[in-house]
């Protein structure tokens, strides 16, 4: 009874986060060498899952997101982590991140690129 009763435990876990990664939008980023191609942009707050696709770059890409206060750029933001690391002609997405109000920085450490701002009203 106890295996039953965790096996449906699980199976719900896994629904529950299958369902909320539908319930985010989608940001798609490409990246080509040493930047990004969209440098900035405002959203409204909510959940959101970031797709970034590696364009022509020789290297493979990743995708750091940072919040800003005070002019100073905070911890990354771990769910923001793409799931690998972006061969050319590929894309990876990551995670569910909830933002909030405020304003963000995002960059490539391994291309590298400058740091773009994300505002989040």
């Amino acid at each position: 009874m106890k295996k039953i009763l965790l096996g449906v435990a699980l199976m719900l876990g896994f629904a529950a986060s299958s369902f909320a990664q539908e319930k985010a939008n989608v940001i798609k980023l490409d990246q080509t060498d040493g930047k990004f191609v969209v440098e900035s942009m405002t959203v409204e707050a909510g959940k959101f899952i970031f797709e970034v696709s590696n364009k022509g770059v020789d290297r493979e890409v990743g995708f750091v997101l940072v919040p800003v206060k005070n002019g100073k750029e905070g911890e990354h933001i771990k769910t923001a982590y793409l799931s690998k690391a972006v061969k050319d002609g590929e894309t990876a997405k990551s995670k569910v991140v909830n933002l909030k109000p405020g304003t963000y920085s995002y960059f490539c450490p391994l291309n590298p690129t400058p740091h773009y701002t994300i505002v989040v009203k």
